[in-house]
């Protein structure tokens, strides 16, 4: 229970950031989607260039971020040297990304069909080199357990971010995507500066030898990333380039974008959890209850996120007023959305048996077989069915990758998890959203007083049956027994 705690205490810190952050960004939800014009795709171009800069970042830091979690906790290892070796593979990588991208970007926004906007381009190929490099100095604040400077920094950038966006579109005026994109690659590059000083403390030293190592473990890793990326926005890589209408496609994207930035609590409980549970599992993985403390986790993992699932969809009477009216068409998405993140947040928690053993090449795979589904589901219905079919991709993606996870993982490191009790919650899930789509057609107070009931009973089921008040972090001392 201790490490359980210990777990609940750093996710909770890392989710201040990640959840609180991702929160305050919901503000821009609404700025842009109430002043940025509907009819000029500019939220659909938007989506479209964040989802190319998500999957050259996990290029560039080339699964480097888990293998210094890997290799640091190795006492044959010193961690600064991990850290050297680390940087010195992505430092490379977005050298060679950003002299292509420069030189070449004439052809490369004529492909992507930003011929008329090479700018756009060029500020986000520069704002991802930026993050790549921030990536393994943030991965070793987590490896050192320096969750509070984690967590100010990514929060800092936020606040920079919505400042400068509130002023850009609100008291400027201004209603175009390029802002979107000056004014991230502006926050992103006020943060690297705060990386200075840290990287000044580092003994800086290359190890060859630990070079090929972290090579042979990252591999695979990069392999797992780019396919588990893929996973998250090949739906809006592919829309524009699948959907027949060419000038809708845009506008189209603008509406699932958005309304998927709903249903993205999901990705920010499973950030949190991850910046928490990556490095205590390699951590524990020597002690002999590792196993069941892993069970355990990834319980009370599937109970937090099924609980956020149904606030959200109880709650969306209300929620639904974060777009603007132009962009509310596809609100019926959310669920599915939210149903696919919580698939992939499980997968992240099956991926560690292969992680541990350095096969990880198993999960390279797994995330190749759920990429290919949703490559297939996208491809073959987006012309008929829009972004709901990119919507029921992620659902197709995910469920394939986790249940190969979990199928082989039990075969080759079994871990006992509580699969019976983690089914009847799921199935009690299921039960509350079928009785809260009767609220449907409700005024909004009355709808959200009667979805409320059912998250109440819910909550009230996880305390009666697997978490008492008394074993909560900081209040539980409130309710021990005498």
């Amino acid at each position: 229970m201790a490490n359980m705690k210990s777990l609940a205490k750093d996710t909770a810190i890392y989710g201040l950031s990640s959840i609180v952050g991702r929160f305050l960004n919901y503000l821009l939800v609404p700025l842009y989607t109430y002043y940025m014009p509907h009819e000029t795709g500019d939220y659909g171009i938007s989506t479209n260039v964040y989802a190319y800069v998500a999957l050259i970042l996990v290029i560039l830091t080339f699964g480097m971020e888990t293998s210094l979690f890997r290799f640091a906790n190795d006492e044959k290892n010193k961690p600064d040297t991990v850290f050297t070796t680390a940087m010195a593979v992505v430092g490379s990588l977005t050298a060679v990304f950003l002299l292509l991208l420069f030189g070449l970007i004439g052809p490369i926004s004529d492909a992507l069909g930003y011929a008329e906007h090479p700018d756009y381009l060029l500020m986000m190929g520069v704002v991802v080199a930026l993050d790549a490099l921030q990536a393994i100095p943030f991965s070793f604040l987590r490896f050192q357990k320096r969750a509070v400077r984690f967590a100010s920094l990514k929060m800092l950038f936020i606040v920079f971010n919505i400042g400068l966006n509130v002023l850009y579109f609100v008291v400027l005026g201004k209603t175009s995507v390029f802002y979107v994109f000056f004014i991230n690659l502006l926050c992103t590059a006020f943060i690297t500066l705060f990386f200075i000083p840290d990287l000044f403390k580092i003994q800086w030293k290359f190890d060859g030898q630990l070079l090929r190592q972290m090579f042979s473990y990252s591999w695979p890793i990069l392999i797992l990333g780019i396919a588990g990326i893929l996973n998250q926005v090949a739906d809006k890589i592919l829309f524009p380039l699948v959907y027949p209408d060419g000038e809708q496609a845009n506008i189209l994207l603008g509406d699932y974008g958005s309304c998927v930035k709903i249903a993205m609590i999901m990705a920010m409980i499973t950030m949190a959890f991850r910046y928490a549970y990556e490095p205590i599992v390699f951590a524990k993985s020597k002690d002999a209850d590792k196993t069941e403390y892993y069970a355990a986790a990834m319980k009370y993992f599937l109970i937090f996120t099924l609980l956020a699932y149904l606030c959200v969809v109880g709650w969306m009477p209300l929620l639904q007023y974060i777009l603007g009216a132009n962009y509310r068409e596809g609100l019926g998405v959310v669920p599915i959305v939210m149903a696919a993140e919580i698939m992939m947040g499980i997968y992240f928690n099956l991926s560690f048996w292969y992680k541990l053993i350095d096969k990880t090449i198993y999960g390279a795979w797994f995330s190749l077989a759920g990429c290919l589904v949703l490559f297939a589901v996208n491809i073959i219905f987006i012309p008929k069915y829009g972004y709901w079919a990119c919507a029921w991709g992620g659902v197709a993606g995910y469920g394939t990758a986790m249940v190969l996870s979990y199928i082989v993982g039990q075969q080759k490191n079994p871990i006992p998890y509580p699969v019976k009790d983690m089914f009847l919650y799921v199935l009690i899930t299921v039960a509350c959203f079928c009785l809260m789509q009767l609220s449907s057609e409700w005024p909004m107070v009355g709808a959200l007083a009667f979805n409320t009931l059912f998250i109440v009973l819910f909550v009230a089921y996880i305390i009666y049956k697997d978490l008492p008040l008394s074993h909560l972090p900081v209040i539980g001392k409130y309710f021990k027994k005498s």
